[in-house]
């Protein structure tokens, strides 16, 4: 399967739906990770950490929503999503 993580683009939204080690247990169990570019770094994950444990690196949110099976946010999706 697919996961997606888009950034966060909720006002006063920092965080990052998965850490680096959530993307290696999801890799390492057979799931391929897409995340946004720059989706960690308002939890100061840089995407080094994230490609480092497995995951692509999208150049934009509507790819990640394009690619992915399944989407993982912190905060449910707004209409500009």
């Amino acid at each position: 399967m697919k996961v997606g993580i888009p950034r966060e683009i909720k006002n006063h939204e920092y965080r990052v739906a998965i850490t680096p080690a959530g993307v290696f247990e999801l890799v390492r169990n057979g799931h391929s990770v897409l995340i946004e570019t720059d989706a960690g770094q308002g939890s100061s994950i840089p995407n080094e950490d994230y490609v480092d444990a497995g995951a692509s690196i999208a150049a934009d949110a509507d790819e990640v929503w394009a690619a992915a099976d399944l989407i993982l946010k912190v905060k449910e999706p707004i209409a500009a999503e």
